[in-house]
């Protein structure tokens, strides 16, 4: 699943810069995730990253989202140009 930032985000900004995939961006009124380049860290670091930095704990799994770890890693892939 790709991760989604709920409107608890108080906007600090810790979160965009520990994303390795750029997928943290400045939103309208809060940061969001873009779901399309969110991996959750898979093929990077053993967790998501940005849920380790966040003081609010606003950073859930997508439950819209379903993707299991072979999606991810495939994802990882053609994000970092590694797919075959």
């Amino acid at each position: 699943m790709a991760l989604i930032i709920t409107e608890d985000c108080i906007n600090c900004a810790v979160c965009e810069p520990e994303c390795p995939n750029e997928a943290i961006y400045e939103g309208e009124e809060i940061y969001e995730i873009d779901s399309n380049r969110c991996t959750e860290c898979v093929g990077h670091f053993d967790e998501p990253q940005c849920q380790l930095v966040c003081p609010v704990d606003c950073i859930p799994l997508d439950p819209d989202r379903p993707e299991s770890k072979t999606e991810l890693m495939d994802k990882y892939n053609m994000l970092t140009g590694k797919a075959v």
